[in-house]
């Protein structure tokens, strides 16, 4: 099988200069200390220019390694590296060698939210964030919502309802009701972004959670729904904005309980 057009042997003559102009057909010979990262940096970039699209045939770790003038070592870490990126797919075997994979943001939301934490991102950045992906979710949600999506969120209202005097169980079923409201929003972007800053910002465990709150909680989301259903979305913006507010200002003040630092400006109470 042969290489893919955007990936495919440049002339001799081309294969001794670098055209500059980014269009990762014309490659300098690779000898440095990163000829792994070279291939890895024009797959990519032919990925982001669209001459690569999902299921196109980058050739087996043998055509690979000829193509870039490389050993095999090099292009099969080229390729594990890609292939951990989620960029390819590798079928081993007849018939094998890597194709452009098709996409699966989900599948990275919670190694992002991992470096999250270990960029040291305060409670109060994260929880911006999230009052910003969610108000623009519930507005979004209120004009693209389909009926299923509120047969969804009445589901998880009733959940909830159920689940008031069991704390941890309705702390899970709160969460899946903001994501409910994401999905809504049919904008997979974010869906993504609010599922990594959930797997950051949402207790598993929320200890200053009181059924008092709990069924306060439950009367917003109720409303929401509503004007989810409505088609109210300034309304759905602005409620979905003062809640998550409310959330931010509680997680604060939980981390400063526990002595993590946050900023001065923050809010002690809602």
């Amino acid at each position: 099988m042969a290489l893919h057009p955007a990936i495919q042997p440049s002339s001799r003559d081309d294969a001794h200069r670098d055209t500059g102009r980014g269009t990762g057909r014309n490659v300098v010979p690779l000898r440095s200390a990163t000829l792994s990262t070279q291939i890895i940096a024009q797959v990519r970039e032919a990925l982001f220019e669209k001459q690569l699209k999902p299921g196109d045939f980058l050739g087996t770790e043998k055509e690979m390694a000829a193509r870039f003038g490389v050993s095999r070592i090099v292009a099969r870490d080229a390729l594990r590296t890609l292939e951990a990126q989620g960029i390819v797919d590798i079928k081993v075997g007849a018939g094998g060698g890597a194709r452009i994979a098709q996409g699966n943001a989900r599948r990275f939301a919670e190694a992002l939210a991992v470096q999250l934490d270990l960029t040291g991102v305060t409670v109060g950045e994260i929880m911006d964030a999230q009052r910003a992906v969610e108000g623009l979710a519930a507005e979004l949600a209120a004009l693209h919502a389909t009926p299923a999506d509120h047969a969804r969120l009445r589901e998880l209202l009733a959940d909830a309802a159920r689940k008031i005097d069991d704390l941890d169980a309705y702390t899970r079923s709160s969460r899946e009701f903001h994501l409910a409201v994401a999905e809504a929003s049919q904008n997979r972007v974010l869906v993504v972004q609010l599922i990594s800053l959930q797997h950051v910002s949402w207790p598993a465990h929320n200890r200053s959670l009181t059924p008092a709150v709990a069924r306060r909680i439950l009367e917003v989301h109720t409303e929401l729904t509503e004007l989810i259903e409505m088609r109210d979305a300034a309304g759905a913006r602005a409620l979905m904005d003062g809640h998550v507010t409310m959330i931010r200002a509680r997680r604060v003040a939980e981390a400063r309980a526990k002595g993590k630092p946050e900023p001065e400006h923050d809010h002690d109470c809602c």
